[in-house]
């Protein structure tokens, strides 16, 4: 029902909060999306080690809703979200605005996050290492860390894509 109610929206914002929530990515990921990092012909998008929390690329399969929100998006700033402000991304406040207008102040934009953690986990048989690895979390056993050096990117093309239709 949110998912609906924000696709009718224009904006910025709303285009920005919508892929956040698509791409399972952290606000200041997708607020701070470049150009450079979307790759259109292979629908990926690829953080670098300096944009992430754990300090390790990431790569995101991008769903088709989720590459046409790009693709719509306008190039004049080498954001893929830019600002009011010439060279600036996205504010990191406006999609939490747009959700408080929207929802009240009882919701989170990082929410989102959890939302598509227990959709993962009650709703879907993905593997639970898949679905950490689609949030980016960090692996907290140094041996489990030392072996896994595969970001499985095709299965999770389908984890993506399964989350998108669920939106």
């Amino acid at each position: 029902a949110f998912m609906s109610k924000l696709c009718v929206r224009v904006g910025a914002s709303t285009r920005a909060l919508e892929f956040t929530i698509l791409t399972a990515a952290r606000t200041g990921e997708a607020i701070g999306a470049r150009w450079g990092e979307i790759d259109l012909k292979a629908k990926l998008w690829t953080l670098p080690t300096d944009r992430m929390k754990a300090k390790r690329e990431h790569r995101v399969p991008l769903s088709e809703r989720a590459l046409a929100i790009v693709e719509a998006q306008s190039r004049d700033s080498e954001f893929v979200f830019g600002g009011r402000e010439k060279g600036r991304p996205l504010s990191n406040m406006a999609m939490l605005e747009l959700l408080r207008d929207m929802v009240g102040k009882v919701s989170t934009v990082h929410g989102f996050r959890s939302a598509f953690r227990d959709w993962a986990a009650e709703q879907t048989a993905y593997p639970n290492e898949m679905c950490e690895i689609a949030l980016a979390h960090a692996v907290s056993d140094k041996t489990e860390a030392a072996y896994r050096r595969g970001d499985i990117m095709e299965k999770r093309r389908r984890l993506m894509s399964d989350w998108a239709e669920f939106c």
